[in-house]
């Protein structure tokens, strides 16, 4: 005969809140029960094992069972089981749990009991209209019980003919929670007859044998390996590995890899699992391990770790925050470790750390204080030094007048390879800097180091970079700055801001040099990364261009101007629409067959086009295709109405018109610094 009652609870709304605010994932009531049932396994095994249970154990497992048809879901062990009695104090008693006396009693036979039945038991409710459980107790004479509930307070208990020990929970599903009576688990399947069909075998879905809870002294580096395969079978093989293994002052087992990154700009994150006794949580661990973390692969496994993980009950919860704070610390002991023991597996695994590491200093306080230790500097040459020896190298060079030392820095070596030239031809070091992430970290850097700053090696002329004296500025009147920047900003194109400004860098230096001010485009770059920079990342490009008023070709400019040249004649007005180029530009064949045979001819433009792996056609294609916007521009206007016009003494119409094309590009530092070697190797222009 059916017992009947109503359950221990202090309200009789208590349903209603463990089905809506109870857990922040409905389908979290699976992880719970198979938890529950992981958990009478392994009393089980504590009773063997303290000889309380001398009987055969058989095979302890836990059963997944799903009834489309009937839309019911099972969830089966042979683990201990429960008495009515004990039915009644654990089941109809909510949130009374049975781990504590359990572990009092057997705490030396038994090392993982989850120990959540109470309370966690009733989540079914929350994808449930309706449970049962079936229960036969390990205790010898022991009854076996069915217990009933609606899901509201009232149950039945009833005895029933059950043979073998253990639990079966059986969830009707409710009209809301559909999705969890589709196949998901059932039998291993075969390919017969040109279709997967069903075969008597069960599927089991936790193979994979649990390496974190064995001891790092039983493990072997292929075993870190194969383990990783198995989690991870499409990724490269890892850099290295962190096992973790702490009983106190909590709980936590895990193994965490270092990933190759094929591409930094395709970091994988949220590939690292969170287990509570084996039994799988989330793989979402951005509030139990700091945010850099992430980019980790592996398992965490703790009981301390609660499986109602939801956000806002993570972060206030005391034991994640240990653990986070834990898992930090590991991680850094293993990076020091590696720089002092291992420092060339470090170097040669660096570009694929620099992320990770830059990440952890930029976002986490503690770990930047470790990292600054263990961290290292690659320079354009492929060498690499910690911050310490990076100092010692370049002192003596690099230390400006004011007493700090500048660091030069270099973020895509090929376009800036005149600007790394020119400051090692003064017996500077330039670094690599070419992480996504390095506008921050340098400006983190400039602050933790002392009396350090950073400078792009094309921020600035190279004589500029690291000021040894103060330096005479240029005189100029105010009519003259104003006569210059017109000039030249007359030939520029629309959209970026260019700051024109005349300075002395020698009869050798560049004739023209642009630069972007270290602080704006720095600050432009990290508001386009995000923190909090919006005002610089709205505004326009910006450009520094430097007119060397000691360079010969510019001298010819400014006397020109300052001579006050004649105005230039008009050109020919436009002919008809179906008019050949030529008719269309009678100068057309000049440009074309004057200038640019003039200039392929030339020894030293054919030497430079080698060298850039270039070709004269595209020059040669350049000239004709803006030979239209090139002669509405009063340059080309008072160069072409000379009588008897050529190249000799007026090499400015060629710089001019590879500004016109180039200036709004990386090309035109490349090509304004070789014209300078061109006209600085006196070629008669």
């Amino acid at each position: 005969m059916a017992n009947k009652g109503q359950i221990g609870v202090t309200t009789e709304n208590i349903f209603p809140v463990i089905k809506q605010f109870l857990y922040s994932d409905h389908e979290i009531f699976l992880r719970e029960l198979v938890a529950n049932a992981v958990d009478a396994t392994q009393k089980m095994k504590a009773l063997a094992a303290s000889g309380d249970y001398k009987e055969e154990l058989g095979d302890l497992k836990v059963g997944i069972e799903l009834d489309e048809k009937a839309q019911t879901l099972k969830i089966v062990d042979n683990g201990i089981g429960m008495t009515e009695e004990e039915v009644d104090k654990y089941i109809n008693q909510i949130a009374f749990s049975s781990a504590g006396e359990f572990l009092e009693k057997y705490k030396d036979q038994i090392g993982n009991i989850i120990g959540h039945f109470g309370l966690g038991f009733y989540s079914a409710f929350m994808v449930s209209k309706k449970v049962t459980i079936e229960t036969l107790s390990w205790k010898e004479g022991a009854k076996a019980v069915k217990w009933t509930c609606d899901g509201s307070p009232a149950y039945e208990m009833e005895e029933i003919d059950k043979a073998d020990r253990g639990t079966v929970i059986t969830l009707y599903l409710d009209d809301d929670s559909k999705e969890y009576g589709e196949k998901a688990f059932g039998k291993e399947q075969e390919w017969k007859d040109g279709k997967y069909v069903d075969t008597d075998k069960d599927k089991i879905v936790n193979s994979v044998e649990p390496l974190w809870t064995k001891a790092p002294s039983e493990l072997k580096d292929e075993d870190y390996k194969a383990f990783y395969r198995t989690l991870f079978p499409m990724n490269e093989e890892p850099l290295f590995w962190i096992h973790l293994n702490v009983d106190y002052p909590f709980n936590l087992t895990g193994i965490l890899y270092f990933p190759k990154l094929k591409d930094r700009v395709a970091v994988e994150r949220n590939k690292i699992s969170l287990y509570c006794n084996q039994m799988f949580v989330t793989d979402h661990v951005d509030n139990i391990v700091p945010d850099f973390m992430t980019l980790l692969h592996g398992v965490i496994d703790s009981p301390d770790i609660p499986l109602n993980v939801s956000r806002s009950y993570l972060q206030s919860d005391a034991a994640v925050k240990k653990i986070s704070t834990y898992i930090t610390k590991k991680v850094a002991d293993r990076l020091e470790n590696i720089f002092k023991e291992e420092r060339a597996q470090l170097e040669e695994k660096w570009d694929n750390l620099k992320l990770f590491i830059e990440y952890g200093m930029l976002s986490d306080e503690k770990f930047c204080e470790r990292a600054l230790k263990f961290a290292l500097l690659k320079n354009v040459d492929g060498k690499y030094f910690s911050f310490d020896e990076y100092k010692t190298v370049v002192e003596a060079q690099q230390t400006d007048k004011d007493k700090k030392l500048v660091y030069l820095y270099a973020t895509k070596p090929e376009d800036q390879y005149a600007y790394i030239q020119a400051a090692k031809d003064k017996g500077y070091d330039v670094l690599l800097m070419d992480c996504e992430l390095d506008a921050h970290y340098v400006n983190l850097l400039e602050q933790k180091l002392t009396d350090i700053r950073f400078a792009r090696v094309d921020s600035d002329a190279v004589e500029n970079l690291i000021p040894k004296e103060d330096k005479m500025k240029l005189e100029m009147k105010e009519d003259e700055r104003y006569d210059l920047e017109n000039l030249f900003k007359a030939v520029l194109p629309e959209g970026p801001d260019y700051f024109v400004q005349g300075d002395n860098l020698g009869e050798d230096g560049a004739p023209i040099l642009i630069t972007q001010n270290e602080f704006m485009r720095r600050y432009r770059e990290m508001s386009a990364l995000g923190g909090g920079m919006n005002f610089y990342g709205s505004m326009p490009d910006s450009y520094n261009l430097t007119v060397n008023m000691e360079h010969p070709l510019i001298a010819k400019i400014w006397a020109a101007k300052q001579a006050d040249v004649a105005p230039q004649a008009e050109l020919p007005a436009e002919a008809p629409s179906d008019a050949s180029e030529e008719e269309k530009n009678p100068n057309l064949k000049f440009v074309s067959n004057g200038i640019a045979p003039l200039l392929e001819g030339d020894p030293d433009l054919n030497k430079l086009l080698s060298r850039r792996k270039l070709s004269w056609e595209p020059y040669d294609a350049f000239i004709r295709e803006t030979y239209d916007s090139m002669s509405r521009k009063d340059y080309f206007k008072e160069y072409m109405s000379e009588p008897g016009s050529s190249l000799t003494g007026d090499a400015s119409l060629f710089i001019k018109m590879f500004e016109e094309e180039f200036v709004d590009s990386k090309e035109l530092e490349k090509i304004l610094e070789d014209m300078s070697i061109w006209w600085n190797d006196d070629l008669a222009y």
